[in-house]
């Protein structure tokens, strides 16, 4: 059975997901660093099963914290 994809541009980037190796390429930082963020809920991710995966707009939500912390 095949579904039909009815997604607009818009909702496939607000639901796309990344893996750890993605995200702490992304951001340029080590996969403790990553996992640390995470611990400290400073970054937001889920876990689907027993993989983990960052919202890409959390990872745009702590960019923006972190410059705006930055600049404070």
């Amino acid at each position: 059975m095949r579904e039909d994809n009815n997604t607009t541009p818009a909702a496939t980037n607000m639901l796309q997901l990344l893996t750890v190796i993605e995200a702490y390429t992304l951001l340029r930082i080590s996969k403790w660093k990553l996992y640390d963020l995470i611990r400290t809920k400073l970054l937001d991710s889920i876990q689907i099963g027993r993989r983990r995966f960052v919202p890409m707009d959390a990872l745009r939500d702590y960019v923006q914290q972190s410059r705006q912390r930055a600049y404070a």
